[in-house]
């Protein structure tokens, strides 16, 4: 197992390396575009070149992104090139809001495409059908249009849940999980849809085995065979799911924030890709991938410790 998550570990670096590599040559534009930016168009042109030798853009975008990675080892991120705030600051007060939002999105989603997915398997029917028709609709609805509908339902009509803002848990409890309540929901709808429908698709076919005919034969109880044995061996191909569902979930998770007006990751990536603060981006780009890729870890160490097989492969 130790060798197994020492894998896992080597290649979320190198994906982390990967992506903000990608990420730093696709943002990078024009170092003169980007200083005037910084300084309004009626900057002259002598200020905006000694901007761009003090901000360092007018060197090869290789070696400014290795610039970049030496000073992330050294856990600098940088300073915004328009609020002069560094990186760290800016992110160490948004982080726990986005944070907040992503786990217990992750962990909902998580408990009820297993409940819902099981359950459509095993006893089919309406709730079947009813999980079929939810899946097309939650693909098909954009999760914003969702969020708006929940605001004007429950925020607007019955004014059970705030529309806008954030509490922080160290606070006021209670007042944290209401402003989450509309968010999660919103990002529920359409992952839970997804993910329920892999389980419930894993869940049949391991039903429709011969191992699964033969417990039957002998006389063991359904529940037994459903939790010891089915669900065990289900639970590979729908974690996988998950794992690959937390990126689409990062994703309307930045677009949910900005709807609910949370101050977190989600307004801060959006306005700094705009005007082109590298380092906000950068530092945006960087969270989102740790966080993906701590997700997937974890999820591949759960599916090794259900399915000795996948520690393998």
């Amino acid at each position: 197992m130790l060798q197994f998550l020492l894998r896992k570990i080597l290649s979320g670096l190198v994906l982390t390396i990967v992506v903000t590599a990608v990420t730093f040559m696709l943002i990078f534009n024009n170092g003169t575009a980007i200083a005037r930016q910084v300084l309004g168009q009626n900057a002259t042109a002598e200020q905006v070149a000694a901007k761009v030798q003090q901000l360092g853009l007018d060197q090869p975008v290789l070696l400014q992104y290795f610039k970049w990675l030496g000073n992330l080892l050294q856990g600098d991120l940088g300073v915004s090139y328009f609020t002069n705030e560094a990186v760290t600051s800016v992110l160490a007060t948004r982080i726990p809001v986005t944070l907040s939002l992503v786990l217990v999105s992750l962990f909902f989603t998580m408990l009820i495409s297993v409940i819902v997915g099981v359950a459509a398997a095993v006893r089919g029917g309406w709730l079947d059908s009813t999980l079929q028709f939810v899946s097309v609709a939650g693909a098909a609805i954009p999760n914003f249009v969702i969020a708006i509908g929940l605001v004007f339902m429950f925020a607007l009509t019955i004014p059970l849940f705030p529309a806008t803002g954030y509490v922080a848990f160290d606070y006021d409890t209670a007042a944290w999980a209401r402003s989450l309540v509309l968010p999660v929901l919103a990002v529920l709808i359409g992952a839970v849809a997804n993910s329920a429908q892999q389980f419930r698709g894993a869940m049949l076919d391991v039903l429709g085995q011969d191992y699964i005919r033969t417990l039957r034969t002998r006389g063991i109880p359904d529940r037994h065979i459903i939790f010891r044995h089915a669900l065990r061996n289900a639970a590979s191909p729908g974690l996988t799911i998950l794992s690959l569902q937390t990126i689409a979930l990062m994703g309307g998770v930045i677009v949910i924030e900005q709807v609910f007006a949370l101050p977190g990751m989600g307004v801060l990536i959006g306005s700094a890709a705009l005007q082109g603060d590298i380092p906000a981006v950068m530092g945006d780009v960087l969270f989102i991938v740790i966080v993906v890729v701590v997700v997937n870890i974890i999820v591949d160490l759960v599916n090794g410790w259900v399915n000795p097989k996948a520690r393998i492969s």
